[in-house]
């Protein structure tokens, strides 16, 4: 029975150290994720276990199932007004944002990579989407908590843009080893793929999600718990995402998808089935990040680790911001959400999956590109995955502990002011600069001034004075907060 108990005795070691420590690492900022990489980098060939593993169709395999899993985890948490409140910055960065990080990457990686442009724009689109596993993960504990605006947009970018990064990898590699001459075959096959991958995406992965939600509210009771439905709800999203996948649309987007319209849909079912799924999805990401490092040679890595290093930090230092900044100017999003946004990049095991396309395709040059990946995905995670709650705090972005005083007074001002009351007579007592419309409540006043959904933290200048939302009801500002200048 050795070939069961050895095998099974250092899988379940090596996972039991790795979260031991990944306990102990979390409480002095590293990510959890990073502690099951470097586990799966040490238990390899130049690591202390010596153990040979290539197989990357087994890791490929593994990576997609994971990603499914902690995707649809995801999708399980997101409220409807949560998805509204991030929709649509969310939108255009998972789109047009992850086009231009992938633009501006694959510049790096001609120079400094030294690569031609057609494997420089199949790393860019590698490396051009946020991991969903990182991103979740590391803002639950980061140990902030950041305003819903920009919460949501986060989350639901990580969330939603995959399929762009998939779509994007995808066609570089069609376009690397098409046969067929001419442009007009090629936009035409780009943009079939584009409306299959997203279109297909979008109808399955909402069909389903009712079709699943109707099915929960039958089922649910006593016979059915917690555990049992977090079964059902896991063996249904990953056969929508095998089914998308399929007849070639987006299984990732489906699956999200399917995630949200269920929990929104069945809430009282899916409620007692989410700490189930917590596990699940810790279990995805701790074996696909383990078997991702497993992957890596890391003597392989050093004759292009200098290259790979400026191409991580010209990603995160210039593609990302501007590729933020570009989507965001137009939405009112102020400059301190928009620089934490931008730095809240996290790239994790996305681009060391898509990096697996290129092997499986037997492309030239596939092994650097799978190295470069790998050394951006572990720098974003020591730089970006460490520093989030630092950063957070440091632009202003986090909301305060409701215990903290002076962090309260510091965040939402020192007097609260009832939102009902007319701008006219605050304007007088407090000597600030009247609108033109004086009659009309201070809260109604403010919303017109955002020209966006109010949330938690939003401010307005008047004068010398800040007008803070302190509360929201409904969508309605119900305590505001002021704040006059020394």
């Amino acid at each position: 029975m050795d070939f069961v108990n050895l095998p099974l005795f250092a899988v379940s070691a090596l996972v039991f150290v790795s979260v031991l420590t990944g306990l102990f690492s979390a409480r002095i900022g590293f990510s959890f994720l990073l502690v099951f990489l470097l586990a799966g980098i040490l238990a390899g060939e130049d690591g202390f276990g010596g153990y040979r593993f290539d197989d990357f169709r087994l890791g490929f395999w593994v990576g997609n199932v994971a990603l499914a899993i902690i995707l649809l985890d995801g999708g399980l948490r997101t409220a409807f007004s949560t998805f509204r409140t991030g929709l649509k910055p969310a939108f255009l960065l998972a789109t047009l944002g992850v086009a231009v990080c992938a633009l501006l990457t694959a510049l790096a990686g001609v120079l400094f990579v030294g690569l031609d442009w057609h494997a420089a724009l199949l790393l860019g689109a590698i490396v051009g989407s946020t991991d969903a596993a990182a991103v979740f993960a590391l803002l639950t504990r980061s140990g902030v908590s950041l305003n819903e605006r920009v919460a949501a947009t986060l989350e639901i970018e990580s969330g939603v843009n995959d399929p762009m990064a998939v779509y994007l990898t995808l066609s570089f590699i069609a376009l690397a080893t098409l046969t067929t001459p001419g442009p007009g075959f090629m936009w035409t096959t780009l943009a079939w793929s584009f409306v299959q991958q997203f279109g297909w995406g979008t109808l399955l992965g909402l069909g389903s999600g009712f079709a699943m939600a109707a099915l929960l509210k039958k089922v649910s009771g006593k016979d059915a718990v917690g555990g049992i439905l977090a079964l059902l709800l896991c063996a249904g999203g990953l056969a929508v995402f095998a089914s998308t996948g399929l007849i070639g649309g987006s299984g990732f987007l489906a699956v999200y998808l399917f995630g949200l319209i269920v929990a929104n849909r069945a809430s009282a079912a899916v409620t007692p089935a989410l700490a189930a799924m917590d596990g699940y999805a810790w279990l995805a990401q701790a074996g696909m990040f383990l078997l991702l490092g497993l992957l890596v040679t890391p003597s392989s890595l050093l004759p292009s680790l200098l290259p790979a290093l400026a191409v991580a930090l010209t990603l995160m230092f210039i593609a990302r911001p501007v590729a933020v900044w570009l989507c965001l100017a137009p939405l009112r999003f102020t400059a301190r959400e928009t620089w934490f946004i931008s730095w809240v990049g996290l790239r994790g095991a996305v681009p060391i999956v898509l990096a697996l396309f290129p092997l499986l395709a037997g492309l030239p040059q596939a092994h650097l590109l799978f190295n470069v990946a790998f050394v951006v995905v572990l720098v974003s995670l020591l730089l970006q995955g460490s520093t989030i709650g630092a950063v957070a705090r440091w632009l202003g972005v986090a909301l305060p502990d409701p215990g903290d005083e002076a962090q309260v007074r510091a965040v939402f001002g020192d007097f609260a002011l009832d939102p009902a009351m007319p701008v006219g007579p605050l304007c007088a007592f407090y000597g600030l600069p009247a609108p033109p419309e004086i009659s009309q409540a201070l809260g109604d006043w403010m919303a017109g001034e955002l020209g966006r959904p109010a949330i938690a933290g939003d401010r307005v200048r008047l004068g010398s004075a800040t007008l803070i939302v302190r509360k929201l009801i409904a969508g309605r500002i119900s305590s505001v907060g002021l704040s006059l200048d020394e």
